[in-house]
């Protein structure tokens, strides 16, 4: 950045002149290199199928049984299951939109495909979590620290309360109290309620169909694992308020009662 000041000189005026005169200097202030920071977010995929009018009808019922999900929530959506034209990706994109849902960009499409106002087009995979410099001076390499060990389990002593959302992608989840209608709790791995669950228990959304689901007390707005799931409206007047567990078997969700 270069500011250029403006200094008067001595009073002392030059024969024959009758002003004063000025010396114009430029002065160059450093900054520091500018920095470009990668980070990764957790998105949620929606993955559209043939005929795409009952998907959207399904994903209708998703939402009125969990208002709010997709609130905030980076979505990315995932046209490989689809081949739309460009007119029919903007249809769709307005359709989610109408919906609340705005994506943060395309995947598994034809970039060209994409027009002006669409979001853009997104390549899989996860971003790695480095800095990149602006190439003016090497970056001294960091200070080598001790591999940090995540927690693969979170322990939840107290209730999942009515609008809270608990979100933990490394591995289970055990709640000691209720889910509570209106709250919801989202695991990598599975997830153990030793009360009841009233809101949204959502296992293996790291993409895990070995997770399961167990409670106590089963009155749930909505269970899932791995993007499979099963809503109130579904879920079986036998089972409830019983103890129950919840597996994958293929792409079909199964509860059955614990006692």
């Amino acid at each position: 950045m270069i500011d250029s000041l403006i200094k008067p000189v001595s009073h002392a005026r030059s024969e024959g002149a009758g002003v004063s005169e000025v010396a114009l200097t430029s002065v160059a202030q450093s900054r520091p290199p500018m920095r470009f920071r990668g980070r990764s977010f957790m998105a949620f995929a929606l993955t559209p199928e043939p005929p795409v009018a009952d998907w959207l009808s399904e994903l209708d019922n998703w939402i009125r049984n969990s208002a709010g999900f997709f609130v905030g929530r980076p979505v990315v959506l995932d046209l490989s299951a689809v081949s739309l034209s460009g007119h029919a990706i903007a249809h769709l994109v307005s359709e989610l939109e109408q919906r609340g849902i705005r994506p943060m960009g395309i995947e598994g499409a034809d970039a060209a495909q994409l027009g002006p106002g669409l979001p853009p087009f997104l390549k899989g995979g996860r971003p790695a979590g480095v800095d990149v410099l602006d190439g003016t001076a090497p970056a001294k390499p960091a200070p080598t620290k001790p591999a940090r060990q995540d927690p693969t389990s979170l322990l939840l002593e107290d209730p999942v309360r009515s609008g809270q959302s608990v979100t933990f992608l490394n591995g289970d989840v055990t709640v000691m109290g209720s889910i509570g209608s209106g709250a919801e709790v989202i695991a990598g791995g599975s997830i153990h309620v030793y009360g009841a669950i009233r809101g949204r228990a959502m296992a293996g959304a790291n993409g895990n169909p070995h997770a399961r689901i167990f409670c106590q007390k089963a009155e749930p707005e909505l269970l899932a694992i791995d993007g499979y799931y099963q809503t109130s409206e579904d879920f079986s007047a036998s089972l409830h308020g019983r103890p129950i567990q919840a597996w994958l078997e293929g792409n079909v969700m199964t509860i059955a009662a614990l006692d």
